[in-house]
């Protein structure tokens, strides 16, 4: 097919498309002239993986670059690959935030950084995790509990173990998910949604049951929660 019909199967314009090509996250087409190409079944599924990610996962196009080039490297172990993905959706903290749990770890006034991270190895130890302490995830949960302990909410570190309860089955359902793809091609690319979707799934999800749960607690009825 050519850009023309691309784009209205996929649905991204085609200047979207010829941007994709330049960054390197979309292969070019096949030259059938000097100014004509032709594309395929696999640049519109790659078209609408891009989009995936960028509208609904919230990756920036050179975080997605990343994932993809993984994707593409049929060496790279799917463990990595899924590793790839995972890092790229777990925000570092800022280096601004560091500098105020520094400060806080100065005053004595929180754990801080510090002890947010100690938190967290604790909480890896106590699950029997197979995760590293500086994994760039157990690096972000412990940026969420210093900011936490900064709000003087340092006590909602008591829920880690019932997120963690809630979090291990939906681990275990996204891999069952995966393990179900046969070809790489099928397994990488599912590993990649599983991995960044299925967080904006989880998280939708979990809106959800909030709205529920307050309306239920405090408005008497789940009627009240509708308009939330």
């Amino acid at each position: 097919m050519r850009i023309g019909e691309l784009s209205r199967r996929s649905g991204v314009p085609v200047p979207t498309i010829k941007y994709y090509v330049r960054e390197g996250v979309l292969p070019a087409g096949t030259l059938t002239s000097p100014n004509q190409a032709r594309y395929d079944d696999g640049h519109e599924r790659r078209l609408r993986l891009i989009r995936a990610l960028l509208d609904v996962g919230g990756l920036s196009l050179s975080a997605i670059a990343e994932v993809l080039e993984a994707v593409d490297d049929p060496g790279q172990p799917v463990h990595k690959v899924l590793g790839v993905a995972a890092n790229n959706i777990s925000p570092e903290p800022s280096e601004r935030s560091g500098e105020a749990e520094g400060a806080e770890d100065a005053e004595g006034t929180g754990p801080g950084s510090a002890g947010a991270r100690e938190e967290v190895a604790a909480l890896l130890a106590r699950r029997g995790w197979h995760v590293d302490a500086d994994n760039p995830a157990a690096r972000s949960l412990a940026g969420v509990l210093a900011a936490l302990h900064r709000v003087g909410h340092g006590a909602f570190v008591e829920l880690l173990d019932v997120y963690a309860d809630a979090a291990e089955p939906v681990a275990r359902a996204d891999l069952d998910y995966v393990r179900k793809r046969v070809a790489r091609e099928d397994l990488v690319e599912s590993v990649v949604v599983g991995t960044v979707l299925g967080e904006a799934m989880f998280s939708a999800l979990r809106r959800l049951a909030h709205v529920d749960a307050s309306a239920r607690a405090y408005e008497g009825g789940a009627e009240a929660g509708a308009g939330e």
